[in-house]
């Protein structure tokens, strides 16, 4: 087990630094210029020229990704803001509690409701009550995450006046960005566990449970969740990697000061360093997440923790 860990942190390396130069080369060659956007169209071309010495966009592109490429990976610098003139570093440090909070909390309300609502339609498969959920279902993933979260501004904040619709402060502020970036989860976790548990539900050792006079909620919750999680476990990463990469719109909406809202800034006022460490952490992220659900696999299905301790691929 330890030695597939190994291995899978030498690939997040590997992917960090591949996706550090995928973004250093894309900006690069992007036709925008930093130097307008950091000193608006009335400046002259001697202020600009000046600008574009400072920040070292003169130099020639091996030399600024050897520059950049040290500085991330062996000195561990992201350098400061174009824009606010900060150390990158410090800034994400102080934001990226506000984007997990939010996504940790979109995790665990999609991963509950979800599964509780994928069960629920399993087991009445064929009946009203599975089709109810289904309808359910359809309606949250055809729903946008920031048309969700506009209409809970609109609800919950302009009519009813609970919950605040912007900024940060108590958890009351994370109540609204959390919902709204769970609707389209629950959807899709409740459908991959509701057609899991069709699968399994009429599998012989299902049946040989029953037949033991196993109570039907031990059948449903010790036999039947354990293999019905397989596939919910695989898109669970897959759901909270998006919700990761979603984070700038929902940041956006509710004015969060996060590493999306962040990232969103940075880019409209072509501010590279910030777009670059950015675009790392939710490299970070994704990389992490992958890994979590692989160790989750192993933690479920015996067959693979076997090959894990045996040092099997």
């Amino acid at each position: 087990m330890c030695r597939y860990i190994i291995r899978r942190l030498l690939t997040m390396i590997l992917i960090l630094v591949a996706s550090a130069f995928l973004i250093f080369t894309l900006l690069y060659f992007t036709p925008a210029d930093p130097a307008d956007a950091q000193l608006g169209i009335s400046a002259t071309w001697a202020e600009k020229e000046a600008l574009r010495e400072t920040l070292g966009l003169n130099r020639p592109y091996a030399v600024q990704l050897g520059e950049f490429m040290y500085n991330t990976f062996i000195k561990f610098d992201f350098g400061k803001s174009w824009t606010y003139g900060t150390p990158v570093f410090g800034e994400l440090m102080t934001r990226i509690p506000r984007t997990l909070t939010i996504g940790i909390g979109a995790m665990v309300i999609n991963l509950a409701i979800g599964i509780l609502m994928g069960i629920f339609a399993g087991v009445h498969a064929g009946k009203w009550q599975d089709s109810l959920v289904m309808c359910i279902l359809m309606v949250f993933i055809a729903c946008p995450n920031f048309w969700v979260a506009l209409m809970l501004v609109l609800l919950f904040s302009a009519k009813l006046n609970l919950l605040p619709a912007y900024g940060i402060g108590g958890y009351e502020y994370y109540i609204m960005p959390i919902i709204a970036s769970a609707v389209a989860g629950i959807a899709v976790n409740a459908r991959f566990m509701r057609n899991s548990i069709v699968e399994v539900f009429r599998a012989d050792y299902i049946t040989t449970a029953r037949a033991k006079g196993m109570k039907e909620k031990l059948v449903i919750y010790k036999e039947m969740l354990p293999n019905a999680l397989m596939p919910t476990i695989t898109n669970m990463g897959r759901i909270l990697s998006g919700i990761i990469a979603g984070a700038p719109v929902i940041e956006s909406v509710f004015s969060i000061p996060g590493v999306g809202n962040y990232l969103l800034t940075a880019i409209n006022q072509r501010d590279y360093p910030t777009v670059r460490a950015c675009v790392l952490f939710l490299a970070l992220c994704v990389s992490l997440i992958m890994l979590a659900v692989d160790l989750a696999y192993a933690a479920i299905d015996p067959r693979i923790r076997a090959q894990f301790s045996k040092g099997g691929r």
